[in-house]
Formats: structure tokens, C-alpha cells, sequence
């Protein structure tokens, strides 16, 4: 009798094991923080949708703001905090090589089946690992139609002699500014050919002296000269022409040159250094949802990432070629690529050589 009681004691002590190991107690959830930290351009997120995610969650947003993304850059290397960086997307390999940028965690994420198909999987980030791509748009000419002798359709238009003094250049945008000279001349705007890179400096060398200087984070803006009239022809993304048409007067328009125009898009990262990375990865995912993306387009004007969105943004949006360019017009267009170190130095030595010719 004593050794069937040991045999039942052993047997009920291995269920007992047994059960605690196919349903163990759940686990602790994770503490949301009081705060993120967000770190954008300036006015490129609604202050209402910061509001609806404090409201829902609890987590106020802090928004801090950066001028270039040079300054961003700099500030997450040297330490800076900050839960959710936007960054354009040629930087993120560098910042995943340097380990500035935390991979996601996509069990965090389930809003990121909105994206659509043409933003996962891109060449700065092949398994979305370290970004959520965010919006996206293009970068071409802002004309004086009625200031200049003939429409313009080409990159050429930015050296042509008629045009001398006339011409308003970004000295803040290195990749943009030699791109836009390469496809003039009929080259890929990641070429990687030196020679190709000399023919392009040649051509910006001849511009420098005459052009007028555009620092599109201050107050000497493509819209502002091309308003003034001070420009017949400016570099310029979809922001200066909504900036440009403020004025119901103005006689712009926006130009996608024919060579194909460049395109860019800005992306999510989570630095590695967030002490708050869940609860930055919940602050994505509210940011995902397809009506809080389209409120985002109607407030900064740029086309979304997120497919889901298109549902909820207004037809005269959609609808505007200028927001979201109809395929016939991205035909030839080019997005700016991430660089080798190697040729990342061909561009600046490039750039160094510009910039020591403007006067």
C-alpha cells in the first residue's frame, strides 16, 4: 500500500510539472513610459494627432525639431535621446552600420500591413528591420512660367545661360544638387563613375558664381525667390510649391523634368540609445493606422507610405499630381540611393570643390 501511495504522489507531482509547463503565468506587461521623445521637421505631424495618441495612451509626446539632417545625424551620434527619429532613408544604412538605429520589434507593429508592397523590402533597408517608411515625394524644378521664354521640361534649364543669375540652388542638399546636375547630362542620379561626377561639378562650377543660394531650412526659400520673381528657375520638393501657391496669385508651377525626377522618402527609426523603445514602437504602430496617416496627409501635403490611408484622404488630394505624381510622370524617376563609403567621398570631395566656388 505504501508503494502504491509513492506511485501516486510521484505520478500527481508529474502532472503537476507537466501542467505548469503547457500553461505558464502569463507574463508581466510591459510599462508604457510617460513620454516619448520625437524628433521630425518641423510641422510635419499634426499637434492633434500627438494629442489623440496622449489621450489613448497616456504618453505625451515631446517634439523636438532638427533643421537638417545633418544636425539629427550629429545629435544621435553624440548621445542625444530621442524614441522616434524621421530620417531620410539614404542615411539609414550608415546609422544601422554605426548601431545609432534599434531593429523593431514587429510583434509591436501588427499596423505595419498597411504599408504598401512598393515600400517594403527597399534596397537602404532589404527586411524593414530598422525603418517604417513614413511619406515619400519628389524633388524637381519650380518655374516662373510666365518669366521664362519657352516651357521648361529639363534638368538642362537650370544651366541654361538665358537663366544667369536667375537660378536658386540648395547649398544644404549635397545628393539632390549633384543629382540634379547628373540627370542634365543624361546620367543616373547615383552615378558612381568619377567621370561622370567631374562632368557634373563642371557644370555646377559654371552655375555657382551666378546662382542664388537657397537654404531651404531659412528664410531664403525655393518659393520665396521664384515668388519674389528674384528666380525664374529653383530646385524645389512639393512643400515650396504648396508654400509658392499660398499667394492664389502666383504664377509657379511645378515641373517633374522629363530626364525622370528624383524621388525621396522618410522613414521611422527608433535610436538604439531610447530608453523607451516598446512604448516608442506602440507610438508607430498608433501612427500606422490608416485614418491617423491620412490626417498626417492632409495636414503636411506629402503622399503616405500607407496603403491603407489612401481610403480616408480627401479625392482633391489624391488627386493632385503635385502630392502624388501619376505613374506616367515617375517613368524615369530615380530615388536617392544609400553610397559606399568609397563613392560617398567622390560626392563630397564633389560638393567641397562647389561650395569653395560659390563667391
Amino acid at each position: 500500500m505504501k508503494k502504491v501511495n509513492a506511485i501516486l504522489i510521484v505520478l500527481l507531482t508529474l502532472s503537476l510539472v507537466a501542467c505548469s509547463t503547457v500553461t505558464p503565468p502569463p507574463p508581466s506587461p510591459v510599462q508604457l513610459a510617460e513620454e516619448v521623445v520625437f524628433y521630425d521637421w518641423d510641422a510635419d505631424i499634426p499637434q492633434a494627432v500627438l494629442d489623440a495618441f496622449a489621450a489613448e495612451f497616456g504618453v505625451q509626446v515631446r517634439y523636438e525639431v532638427y533643421e537638417s539632417q545633418t544636425e539629427a545625424i550629429e545629435n544621435m551620434r553624440a548621445g542625444e535621446q530621442f524614441d522616434v527619429v524621421v530620417m531620410d532613408s539614404h542615411w539609414i544604412p550608415m546609422l544601422v552600420e554605426e548601431g545609432l538605429v534599434a531593429e523593431l520589434d514587429y510583434a509591436n507593429l501588427p499596423n505595419a500591413r498597411n504599408l504598401s508592397a512598393n515600400f517594403r523590402h527597399l534596397a537602404y533597408d532589404p527586411d524593414n528591420l530598422h525603418s517604417i517608411p513614413f511619406n515619400w515625394g519628389t524633388t524637381g524644378l519650380l518655374v516662373r512660367s510666365d518669366l521664362v521664354g519657352e516651357p521648361v521640361t529639363s534638368w538642362n534649364a537650370l544651366f541654361d545661360p538665358r537663366y544667369t543669375g536667375k537660378v536658386g540652388i540648395w547649398v544644404d542638399m549635397p545628393r539632390e544638387t549633384i543629382a540634379a546636375a547628373l540627370k542634365s547630362l543624361g546620367y543616373s542620379a547615383n552615378s558612381e563613375n568619377p567621370a561622370e561626377l567631374e562632368a557634373a561639378l563642371a557644370r555646377l562650377l559654371k552655375l555657382s558664381p551666378h546662382a542664388l543660394i537657397l537654404e531651404d531650412y531659412d528664410d531664403v526659400t525655393s518659393a520665396g525667390v521664384i515668388n519674389s520673381g528674384q528666380a525664374v528657375i529653383a530646385l524645389a520638393w512639393a512643400l515650396d510649391v504648396f508654400e509658392a501657391h499660398s499667394d492664389d496669385l502666383s504664377p509657379a508651377v511645378y515641373v517633374l523634368p522629363e530626364e525622370g525626377a528624383l524621388m525621396w522618402t522618410d522613414a521611422f527609426v527608433v535610436p538604439s540609445n531610447s530608453p523607451n523603445k516598446y512604448t516608442a514602437e506602440v507610438f508607430l504602430n498608433f501612427l500606422l493606422r490608416p485614418e491617423i496617416a491620412a490626417q498626417i496627409v492632409h495636414f503636411n501635403n506629402y503622399a503616405t507610405a500607407n496603403e491603407a490611408a489612401l481610403a480616408h484622404i480627401d479625392e482633391e488630394l489624391l488627386n493632385d499630381p503635385v502630392i502624388f505624381p501619376p505613374n506616367a510622370d515617375l517613368l524615369n524617376a530615380e530615388i536617392i540611393l544609400p553610397l559606399s563609403p568609397l563613392v560617398e567621398e567622390l560626392y563630397d570631395a564633389v560638393w567641397v570643390r562647389f561650395l569653395e566656388a560659390i563667391p
